[in-house]
């Protein structure tokens, strides 16, 4: 089969996201799974190691930061076209306790061209709210896995 005949939406982010994580050695490292997967959407967990707190004993910002950026990147890359972070920002709601099991879901908000906004909220076990991501993608030349399928922005 040649170029994306008969691969559907959804085939394709699984099979990026598959071959993403086999390379995201530091989503690994942080034990950042990924739970779900579609075109421009991705859930994924992370529980708060001991070593991810901060001086106030509570999850470091930073780690909150990078499993909201994780899901945004396996979002915005689900359709094969390589696509890095133009912007983000972050707000932090809720202090995250120790050994808190975090679920951060990514939903593409628009995509245009070579550009994509997404929204990626992120909760706590208890499904509190503990903070709100905004990313700005941008695609650029080449595909995560060439010749999965035919078409490539340029």
């Amino acid at each position: 089969m040649s170029g994306d005949e008969g691969l559907s939406p959804n085939y394709i982010a699984k099979t990026v996201a598959e071959t993403m994580y086999r390379k995201d050695t530091a989503a690994q490292h942080l034990g950042i799974a990924l739970k779900e997967i579609g075109p421009g959407r991705a859930v994924m967990t992370m529980r708060v190691a001991d070593f991810m707190l901060n001086g106030h004993n509570i999850c470091h910002g930073g780690y909150v930061f990078t499993l909201a950026d994780t899901a945004f990147a396996y979002a915005c890359n689900a359709y094969n076209q390589n696509t890095v972070a133009q912007g983000a920002q972050i707000n932090f709601l809720k202090a995250v306790a120790p050994d808190s099991f975090l679920t951060a879901t990514a939903i593409e908000q628009n995509r245009t061209g070579r550009t994509g906004l997404y929204d990626i909220s992120v909760a706590d076990d208890g499904g509190n709210l503990v903070a709100l991501f905004r990313g700005n993608s941008h695609t650029i030349k080449g595909q995560m896995i060439p010749g999965l399928t035919e078409k490539e922005e340029k």
